[in-house]
């Protein structure tokens, strides 16, 4: 665990005081029913991930992820030395959380397939039959009660004899990629009409191949990060090519990745210079992503491609360590998405930075030179990463909107937004953190004229996260994870939200923040 007892002890009164701070300011801000609506045929699911909830990491054929592998081996990396063996075992309740879902009226399920689960190797050659089974019942259970899924091929969770061979960083995983999504699709893409590929590739290689935050956990800055990033997209591409040639014919889905990105606001939004640090990590860490597959020219920034490109010069480099794509690949990358597939959750200030005491040499940190940090006068009503502030979620919409023309032609889905407790369930700051960041993105649609098309809730219960274990909470749904039943108990988000999804408004007074705390 993290710190003393008297550091838990004062972090707890901060946590305290940022709760009843975050109750008290919503209820000045908004009151009564939102003037504006969702239309009828706005999107409204709720979302999660295999690894983060099957358990059952050893049954039904399946293979070793890279996450079973390390986790295994290094039991400590977790805050709270946990694992995903059980986690909240959908393998085995998966009718429990079709009932969740039920329960809230919610008709859209973001949900992924764990690569090893289907192919224990990984590989085409060997599909596990038990995974083959689980994923079309799952799948045709979901659509017996009109859910319908939107299904990712991978959120993070690498068959581990791939990882073994270098992952993302290794150039034949799109070859591999491509394989597993054929097979994938010639199973599920008769009842399937909503994919994704690859969740959040930036998260997945800054903090996986540059940083030890997450599994694979090679730290390898400014190299195997930018490896990564370059055979993602381009596996993203190889997919959907595929797809669009050999199966959308006849399938009729969409097919798009999924993006994160935080928003960044200058510190000083009066100095040139923080204005434009905002700019900066916007393009390193967002455009290097989305410019390649949204705007008119294709390939990473100019902006990007000039910094690394000059800053490995300057480190004595022969060749700049973000590779280059082909202009068959440029090609091929450019419109490779039927909508803009966007996770978002919090904001960060910015401010110029040379250097700082944890970035590496090289690094991704230091080639965008922006130093980022939390904004302490925002609530902070969980983990130390995640301040609450709503206006970013706008301006990250706008910002997208903007950049890129092709949006005016396929439609923004937020695939991923929420906020983690410790383990409540009168759990006003997610009420007050749905309610606010789902106004503004009623601002978005209706005053800026984004075109905003669908909403998922991460996430549907408790779950897996990652190298936080248990000890964060994101689900509307509380899990009992002591329990063998692993007992679900709805939160008040999850009645609220149930209410925004059926009356298409925002009633900040449905449930209102408890100040007795």
């Amino acid at each position: 665990m993290r710190g003393s007892s008297g550091v838990a002890l004062n972090r707890a009164l901060l946590v305290t005081l940022s709760l009843l701070q975050y109750a008290s300011e919503s209820l000045g801000v908004n009151s009564g029913v939102s003037n504006y609506s969702f239309p009828d045929d706005f999107i409204f699911g709720v979302a999660s991930a295999a690894y983060q909830i099957e358990g059952a990491w050893n049954e039904g054929g399946k293979g070793e992820s890279m996450w079973d592998t390390y986790i295994h081996k290094h039991p400590n990396y977790t805050v709270d030395r946990s694992n995903a063996d059980v986690a909240a075992d959908s393998y085995h309740r998966f009718m429990d959380d079709i009932e969740m879902i039920k329960s809230i009226g919610i008709n859209y399920y973001r949900l992924s397939i764990s690569w090893p689960r289907l192919l224990p190797n990984g590989m085409d050659n060997n599909i596990s039959q038990e995974g083959k089974k689980y994923y079309r019942t799952l799948f045709e259970e979901l659509l017996k009660v009109n859910i319908t899924p939107v299904v990712t091929l991978f959120h993070w969770d690498m068959p581990t004899p791939l990882m073994d061979l270098g992952g993302w960083a290794n150039p034949k995983i799109v070859d591999y990629f491509e394989d597993y999504a054929r097979v994938v699709f010639n199973l599920y893409g008769d009842i399937i009409k909503m994919w994704t590929t690859i969740n959040e590739p930036h998260q997945h290689c800054y903090n996986g191949y540059g940083r030890d935050h997450f599994v694979p956990a090679i730290m390898s800055g400014g190299v195997g990060d930018y490896l990564c990033v370059h055979y993602t997209l381009l596996s993203h591409a190889r997919v959907y090519r595929m797809y669009e040639k050999e199966f959308k014919p006849y399938q009729k889905g969409q097919i798009a990745i999924t993006l994160d990105a935080f928003w960044a606001d200058p510190k000083d939004p009066n100095s040139p210079e923080d204005v434009a640090a905002a700019e900066d990590y916007l393009q390193m860490h967002l455009a290097i992503f989305s410019h390649p597959i949204f705007s008119d020219v294709g390939d990473y920034p100019s902006f990007v491609r000039e910094r690394i490109n000059n800053i490995s010069s300057q480190q004595g480099f022969l060749r700049s360590r973000l590779p280059y794509f082909t202009d068959e690949e440029i090609k091929a990358l450019q419109g490779s998405s039927d909508f803009f597939s966007l996770n978002h959750y919090t904001t960060f200030l910015t401010t110029p930075s040379s250097m700082e005491a944890d970035w590496l040499v090289p690094s991704w940190d230091q080639d965008t030179g922006v130093r980022m940090e939390q904004n302490l006068s925002w609530p902070m009503p969980g983990a130390d990463w995640l301040t609450v502030n709503p206006p970013g979620f706008r301006k990250l919409i706008n910002w997208i909107q903007n950049n890129y023309s092709m949006l005016k032609e396929i439609p923004i889905i937020i695939t991923e937004n929420g906020m983690c407790d410790w383990g409540q369930t009168n759990d006003y700051e997610r009420v007050n953190y749905y309610n606010d960041y789902l106004y503004q993105l009623l601002l978005a649609m209706h005053e800026d004229g984004c075109n905003v098309k669908g909403y998922f809730s991460w996430t549907l219960m408790d779950d897996f996260e990652w190298i936080d274990g248990y000890s964060a909470k994101f689900g509307l749904f509380k899990v009992d994870f002591d329990s063998p039943e692993r007992t679900r108990i709805p939160k008040l988000s999850a009645h609220s939200y149930a209410n925004i999804a059926r009356t298409r408004r925002i009633d900040f007074d449905y449930i209102k923040p408890d100040l007795r705390l």
